[in-house]
């Protein structure tokens, strides 16, 4: 049976807006992994693959957190970093390198990184770390207290309790983090892939039409009389 895993209370900037995160990396299938990772927190990405190019985004695209490579194919990312600072002083950076050695790590930290993962990593292990250096650069949670609102739609996080205008509607666990999901992404258009890794787990061995069927019980119970 499949797993759900919390997810953590959304940050935004402080006028409301999405996370701005610049990911830098030549490896086009890493930078989209880790666009598709973000971007799952509801941040807004852009991508660079080289040093010139991503001291342009960062003119341009005034992100709120950068993940930066060191290798690139014009100049380093240590380079890439002293232009960012000189323009953006307090933007937070973690390196994302195959360096794993103690010298490149120093390196890494003393020219103003503020966080260091190796090649291999884990998705979640670096939205975290970025998530902690967003905090303490004064990024805030998006709600305040427990619940999701959509129109007349409430969901408490905290009692996981439904309610439909008055009516409680009785939910399974897997269509509890459906709708929790869904409602924490209300103007987005959501694709079977990213509902599936996050309502699911990762080796979750079902075919897409299952988020179909998920919907489906939703929409049975909490709009019973509309059509489908």
């Amino acid at each position: 049976m499949a797993t759900m895993r919390e997810q953590a209370p959304e940050l935004r900037r402080a006028d409301g807006g999405p996370i701005r995160v610049l990911v830098v990396d030549d490896e086009a299938s890493l930078a989209d992994l880790l666009s598709m990772a973000l971007r799952y927190e509801g941040w807004d990405v852009r991508t660079a693959a080289e040093g010139g190019a991503a001291v342009r985004a960062a003119r341009e695209f005034r992100p709120d957190a950068v993940v930066l490579d060191v290798m690139l194919p014009d100049f380093d990312g240590l380079e890439v970093l002293r232009r960012m600072r000189a323009e953006t002083p307090d933007v937070p950076v973690l390196f994302l390198t195959a360096r794993d050695a103690v010298e490149d790590r120093v390196a890494g930290l003393t020219a103003g990184g503020d966080d260091y993962v190796t090649k291999p990593f884990s998705l979640e292990e670096l939205v975290a770390r970025l998530r902690g250096l967003l905090r303490r650069s004064g990024m805030t949670a998006a709600r305040q207290g427990s619940e999701l609102v959509v129109g007349d739609l409430v969901l408490d996080e905290d009692s996981r309790e439904v309610r439909r205008g008055a009516e409680v509607v009785e939910l399974t666990a897997t269509e509890f983090e459906l709708l929790r999901y869904l409602m924490r992404n209300p103007r987005r258009v959501l694709s079977k892939a990213q509902i599936l890794d996050r309502v699911w787990d990762y080796d979750f061995g079902g075919q897409s039409n299952v988020v179909e069927l998920y919907i489906s019980y939703l929409r049975k119970k909490i709009a019973p009389g509309a059509s489908r």
